[in-house]
């Protein structure tokens, strides 16, 4: 959520960006983490279609849509399979818990999205969806250990401080949502973002691997 649809542009384009950086990275050093990798590319994606959705002006529609599928069923079950797939070891076993929550979120977010209709407003300085969603509270029960829980568990120091800059983010965001200011969100998912890449920069090269001079 920014605060109009140039900052969305301009947030949007420099996370993608960013996210073409990380998965070029993770080609190179370390594959599997190529999921997680291109989760700033999703991000930068998510916010360049709610710049759509600013310039319309809100309501309904497909960029609407397109928000709030990324934003819901999308993320709790791509942070959690991501996570698991460059997990040394023993965490693994730890992973299984958020990964659950997140298929089990994702499955009724998606059937709630599929059955209502979704529609944005703005509000201010952000940007509102409405999407009456059962049982929300459960559902963000669900959503954090997901989406925060898995990195916090993952056993890798870079994505643990990923996560807890995502919780501190988060909150942040809840509490600015709340009196309707100016969100943090977009410099909240550029920060993850560079963290992101910081931990792959950290990953070993691949065994054979060229190395361009």
């Amino acid at each position: 959520m920014c605060w109009s649809a140039t900052a969305d542009l301009v947030a949007g384009g420099a996370v993608g960006a960013v996210g073409v950086a990380c998965v070029v990275r993770a080609a190179r050093t370390r594959p599997r983490a190529l999921l997680l990798a291109a989760l700033p590319l999703l991000l930068g994606a998510h916010q360049l279609i709610e710049a759509l959705v600013w310039h319309r002006g809100g309501g309904t529609g497909a960029a609407t849509l397109a928000w709030a599928v990324i934003a819901l069923p999308v993320l709790p079950l791509w942070v959690p399979v991501g996570v698991l797939l460059v997990a040394p070891a023993p965490a693994r076993g730890r992973l299984l818990f958020p990964l659950a929550c997140g298929v089990v979120t994702a499955a009724v977010l998606a059937y709630a999205l599929a059955t209502t209709t979704v529609t944005a407003e703005i509000r201010g300085h952000t940007m509102g969806y409405a999407i009456g969603l059962p049982h929300a509270a459960w559902l963000i029960a669900g959503y954090l250990p997901a989406t925060i829980g898995s990195l916090l568990l993952s056993g890798e120091r870079g994505l643990l401080l990923l996560g807890g800059l995502v919780a501190v983010g988060a909150a942040g965001c809840a509490a600015l949502w709340r009196w309707e200011f100016v969100s943090t969100w977009c410099a909240c998912a550029a920060l993850c973002s560079v963290v992101l890449y910081g931990w792959l920069r950290g990953q070993p090269r691949r065994a054979g691997a060229s190395v361009s001079r």
